[in-house]
């Protein structure tokens, strides 16, 4: 564990002087594990299955339920959102407006109002979801209409082959169609959730809200 600390404290003085929500990826880790990087002081954890998140969460403290946040980072189906809704305070990867709709309904159903990111895929990769951003206006402009959930701001991953400098060029597009949707439809988009582990520091130089870091913590 104190080789966490030491990785955390080691990322905190690369990020500066941005201040970024640093999401810990904990999707390897059991509650117990979550529980010991609570008390270091996590307080944001990322997962990407819908089903292993809840089995750890229905495990942990109500104390950490209460004073965490958890973000649902993987990929989404529709008939996992009935399990998703209310259990995520984000969902990072909305990439479809039938997907937005199935959250829209649910949550309406529940009564609450659920945070989203609408997934980017600027990289144009066939093996991974996401708008691509010549859609993304229009995908934007239905999904704001929907009931009971609120758009956050934007999603990305970058292919895990790029050169910094086609990481530079990515990242930068994500915020530029962050402002635009922000200018367009006169709307505040504060969260833009880009970078991991291999390519955080570029992320945040690009405007990154968000990073998300698991192997480059735990290691």
């Amino acid at each position: 564990m104190d080789k966490i600390l030491e990785n955390f404290e080691k990322i905190k003085t690369q990020i500066a002087p941005y201040t970024p929500t640093i999401v810990a990826v904990t999707k390897y880790f059991d509650e117990n594990q979550v529980i010991k990087y609570y008390n270091m002081g996590f307080r944001d954890f990322g997962e990407n299955r819908v089903k292993d998140a809840l089995e750890k969460m229905e495990k942990l403290p109500n104390e950490i339920l209460n004073n965490s946040r958890f973000h649902l980072i993987g990929h989404l189906q529709t008939n996992k959102v009935k399990h998703a809704v209310g259990k995520f305070d984000l969902i990072h990867s909305v990439d479809t407006i039938k997907l937005a709709k199935a959250i829209s309904e649910e949550a309406k159903k529940q009564g609450i109002v659920q945070k989203i990111l609408l997934q980017i895929n600027n990289a144009k990769e066939e093996q991974k979801a996401g708008f691509y951003p010549e859609k993304i206006n229009e995908a934007f402009k239905e999904i704001m209409n929907l009931d009971s959930i609120e758009i956050c701001g934007v999603m990305n991953m970058a292919p895990i082959d790029s050169s910094d400098e086609k990481l530079h060029e990515l990242f930068s597009n994500i915020k530029q169609i962050n402002d635009v949707l922000q200018s367009e439809f006169r709307v505040e988009l504060k969260q833009i959730s880009m970078g991991m582990s291999r390519d955080f520091r570029i992320a945040l130089e690009e405007g990154a809200t968000i990073i998300r870091l698991g192997r480059i913590l735990f290691e």
